[in-house]
């Protein structure tokens, strides 16, 4: 039973750790994200001959990567949320 339990345990900060990473990860690419996106925006807003057209394309482009982004997010939050509440029940079935 101890084996049993020092395993989930290390399977559990494995699982941590992943999320934190995973968590580390996603904020550094979506400020990078959003950097990028500033400079892009005060590029083409301080472009006369840009139409536009062409920056309400970007803005739509723009508004649509943060949309994928944030349900991504979502997504993978749930997940391991779903992962977490599977080990906690396991641990209630046995008697952990």
């Amino acid at each position: 039973m101890e084996m049993k339990n020092e395993m989930k345990s290390m399977v559990k900060q494995v699982v941590d750790f992943q999320k934190s990473t995973l968590d580390t990860t996603f904020n550094t690419v979506a400020m990078f994200q959003d950097q990028t996106e500033k400079l892009s925006t005060a590029f083409i807003e301080q472009n006369p001959v840009m139409p536009q057209q062409a920056k309400n394309a970007l803005n739509d482009w723009v508004d649509l990567q943060k949309k994928a982004r944030n349900d991504y997010k979502r997504v993978i939050d749930e997940s391991f949320k779903n992962l977490e509440g599977y080990f906690s029940e396991a641990s209630k079935k046995a008697g952990v």
